[in-house]
């Protein structure tokens, strides 16, 4: 067991080894930020489309709350004239 310690050790130290583990890690802190920086954009795009959908509610409950004034309407009502 303290064979196999020493010789993971022996290999970690290997300037060869080091680096191409440095590389690595800075590659995937490079992906990483990518992928930060694209989901943090498409939660802006999302709450911005959140926000539209929200204020459009807002407007339609308005519409109808004065538009009917609480009495029943039929759909035949809405119906173009050549039906």
């Amino acid at each position: 067991m303290i064979q196999a310690v020493v010789t993971s050790n022996a290999d970690m130290e290997k300037p060869g080894r080091v680096e191409q583990r440095l590389t690595d890690l800075e590659i995937k802190a490079s992906f990483t930020e990518d992928l930060l920086d694209h989901l943090n954009r498409l939660i802006v795009r999302q709450q911005e489309q959140i926000d539209l959908l929200t204020r459009e509610v807002s407007l339609l409950r308005l519409q109808t709350a004065s538009g009917h004034s609480g009495e029943f309407r039929s759909l035949r009502d809405d119906l173009p004239p050549h039906y």
